[in-house]
Parts: structure tokens; sequence; C-alpha cells
């Protein structure tokens, strides 16, 4: 266990809504660590603008800039080293890191995504695209995702999930829409766990220490 608080870092790219969920779990007291510094792929993103509004130190690290993905990813985890980050929070991050960020944060960063994954998992599965994915095939849940983040895209070991049902109604808008409050409820609570120290990694399998 990490000795003192633990120090948080996110790495983002658009408007932060569960960068704001999990600010928020860190000023009710939730969760028992803090949000030092967000980092985010896009020079405009709104989810900067949230962390200044509470006092949080931003960085801007633009893919553009970097003549290569393993660049970008070095610069990506020298400066969250830099901030002492000890667990990396990707909130809408839109940018596939290389290993050099997967063999420093390994275990040590998670990810949040709008389905049930194993399913709707992997490349070109994201935002819309999952939603319209999951209405198609015709299954009648989804929720949302949190789980270690490794090099393999969404396939690391799943730390919590939760439902929703869809409805036959449900278009992908309105299905987005229920999805993204599971995903506000639960994210904070895997940080909360792994800020805890209650969480261990057995193979594919994220058990959970007593103590809550």
């Amino acid at each position: 266990m990490i000795g003192g608080p633990v120090r948080i870092g996110a790495l983002v790219s658009g408007s932060g809504s569960n960068l704001q969920a999990i600010i928020d779990a860190v000023e009710s007291g939730q969760i028992k660590g803090g949000l030092v510094v967000v980092v985010s792929s896009n020079d405009r993103a709104y989810a900067l603008e949230r962390a200044r509004q509470h006092g949080i130190a931003t960085e801007v690290v633009r893919y553009e800039d970097f003549s290569s993905r393993r660049e970008f990813s070095e610069q990506i985890a020298h400066v969250l080293t830099e901030y002492r980050v000890d667990l990396v929070c990707l909130a809408g991050f839109m940018r596939i890191l290389d290993r050099v960020f997967f063999e420093r944060y390994h275990g040590d960063a998670m990810n949040i995504h709008p389905a049930l994954l194993p399913a709707f998992g992997g490349k070109g599965m994201y935002g819309h695209l999952v939603h319209e994915a999951v209405i198609a095939s015709g299954t009648q849940f989804s929720g949302a995702t949190v789980h270690f983040v490794t090099e393999e895209c969404d396939v690391g070991p799943i730390i919590l999930q939760d439902i929703v049902r869809i409805e036959d109604d449900d278009t992908p808008e309105s299905l987005a829409a229920k999805v993204l409050q599971v995903e506000h409820r639960i994210y904070p609570k895997a940080v909360e766990l792994y800020c805890a120290g209650l969480l261990t990694v057995d193979g594919m399998r994220v058990r959970r220490r007593s103590g809550q």
C-alpha cells in the first residue's frame, strides 16, 4: 500500500464529466486521495476548465506535436512522474498509448468503458459507436465497466460493472444518457477502493479485500 494519500492524475480529451464525478468524490471525502494533475491531449477540452475551477494543475500534451505514439506516451508518463502520480484515471482519453506507458503504470491505471466488457470493446468501440452497436445487437442490457488498463484495448482486469436495461424505444442517445449515470457512480467507487488499498489482481480477476 502506498504511504499517505494517493496522488491521482487524470488523462482527458473531451468534456470531462467522469473527471467531474471523481473531483466531486474527492472533495466530499469519498475518495481518500487527491487529484494532483489533469493532462489533456486536446488544448480545447472543457475538462481542463473543470480542473482549473477546482484548483487542479493542468497540462496539455498533444499527439500532433510528436513523431510517434511512443514519444507521445513517454511525454505523458514524464508529466505524470513529475507530479508523482500514483494512480492514473483515463476519463474520456481518446488516444491509444504505447507500451512504454503501461510498463510504468501497470496495475496503477484504470479506465471507464460505456458497455459491459468484454462485449462491445476494442478498437473503434467508443462514444456513440458503442451504443449503436449494443442496440443493433438486440441485447436487453448494457452498462458500464471500470477496468485496469493494459496494452491491449479494453481487455484489462475488470474492477466494477453495473447494468442498465435497454427498452424498446431506446436510441443510442437515450442509452448513452442512462449509461453515463452508471459511469458517474462506479468510476469514483473504483477509485475509492484503489485508494483504500482494497483491490488485488489475481490473473484477470480483481478481488476486493475486506474492509469495505
